[in-house]
């Protein structure tokens, strides 16, 4: 069969990205179909790969930050038609409606957050911030574009228990679960010191202890109120992975125990896990690959207990969690983690059960291919 490969826009380093990458290992034939290829602002094994772009993707501008076509995307998305048997869209709100020849099996992250949570898309815009007064405009007509995108799926595949819930309040259809890998790629190899770092992260730069935050940084991430948290406990340091547009923000406010780094190699992210005491997670994810990516090195997880993070983290066994994505209950949890005592080996065990492998198994036998995939 000829399988071909579905993503919104490839022009960032996020979870989306690295599972795309797995689903690729899966299908190692597939080109790869995407609204966008940014290869300076993704990771560098898409080099590799026959990548197929819609033609908005010569505007450079929109290349850098596809937002900024929101307009445009939906007309543009329905075009992308990809002549295949079986098409896997992993998709966040473009992917599933490029038209397809044959069946298509859409792996969801979340129906468009920027139509059915539209708050945690905007964050704290203002009320005449021109991308809130753009969703006001196009909501209504994007919602029915939407809708029927959903409907030519033949079949559609949840992310997490909490995505699965909301696609079968969003569209009425009930998908199974299948939970995405966290990456090889961040838990194997050899691991490379941030040499930004050095002074601040031990004398030699090799020995951190820090708490670790990676995550995109955009307001419903909360990463500023961990540093926060932080700013309460100015004997533990925190380490900030990421970027986004509240990187300015982030770092006019972070305090002398709090850094901030972005564009890393995967040899360096390696040792960013490797030498953290925890993994901080305040932002509600639909699921969340980094408290796995943190387990994968033995490394526990203070976590909001909300969303995918319900899915992946057992308390007491990789991780403790807080109510509520405020400093003072993100700093009470960190406090709670340092006296559990968790233990490296038992955390390894629990993130093996999220291997890339079990989901290459499970992926090709929803396409139809060798493998009994196990389904949750």
């Amino acid at each position: 069969m000829k399988i071909a490969i579905a993503h919104d826009y490839l022009t960032q380093r996020g979870g989306a990205e690295r599972l795309v990458l797995s689903i690729c290992r899966a299908f190692p034939d597939a080109e790869v179909h995407t609204l966008f290829y940014e290869p300076d602002q993704t990771y560098p094994e898409y080099r590799d790969m026959k990548i197929r772009t819609s033609p908005l993707n010569r505007i450079g501008i929109f290349r850098r930050d596809p937002r900024l076509a929101l307009p445009l995307l939906a007309f543009f998305a329905s075009r992308m038609r990809i002549d295949a048997d079986v098409v896997v869209a992993s998709s966040s709100g473009w992917a599933h409606a490029f038209p397809a020849s044959g069946r298509k099996i859409v792996y969801c992250h979340s129906p468009a957050r920027w139509l059915y949570l539209p708050e945690d898309y905007l964050g704290e815009a203002k009320p005449w911030d021109p991308k809130r007064l753009a969703l006001t405009v196009l909501t209504p007509l994007l919602k029915r574009w939407d809708q029927r995108a959903a409907r030519t799926a033949d079949q559609y595949l949840a992310n997490s228990s909490v995505v699965r819930e909301r696609i079968r309040r969003v569209y009425g259809i009930d998908a199974p679960t299948l939970f995405p890998p966290f990456s090889p790629d961040v838990a194997e190899g050899q691991q490379e010191p941030i040499s930004e770092l050095a002074g601040w992260a031990g004398d030699d730069g090799t020995d951190a202890g820090h708490y670790l935050v990676v995550s995109r940084l955009q307001p419903y991430k909360h990463v500023d109120r961990v540093i926060e948290a932080f700013r309460s406990m100015p004997d533990k340091r925190l380490l900030v992975i990421g970027k986004g547009p509240e990187r300015d923000r982030l770092h006019a406010i972070a305090p002398a125990n709090v850094r901030l780094v972005e564009g890393l190699k995967d040899a360096q992210m390696r040792w960013a896990y490797g030498h953290a005491r925890a993994l901080i997670a305040a932002s509600h994810e639909d699921f969340g690959l980094t408290p796995l990516e943190a387990g994968a090195h033995g490394v526990p997880v203070v976590a909001l207990r909300a969303g995918g993070y319900l899915d992946t983290i057992r308390e007491g066994l990789n991780g403790v969690f807080f109510e509520a994505a405020e400093p003072g209950a993100i700093a009470d949890a960190v406090r709670a983690l340092d006296g559990a005592a968790l233990k490296g080996a038992g955390i390894r065990v629990h993130a093996a059960a999220f291997a890339e492998g079990r989901f290459i198994e499970a992926i090709r036998n929803r396409a139809g291919l060798a493998g009994t995939g196990d389904m949750s």
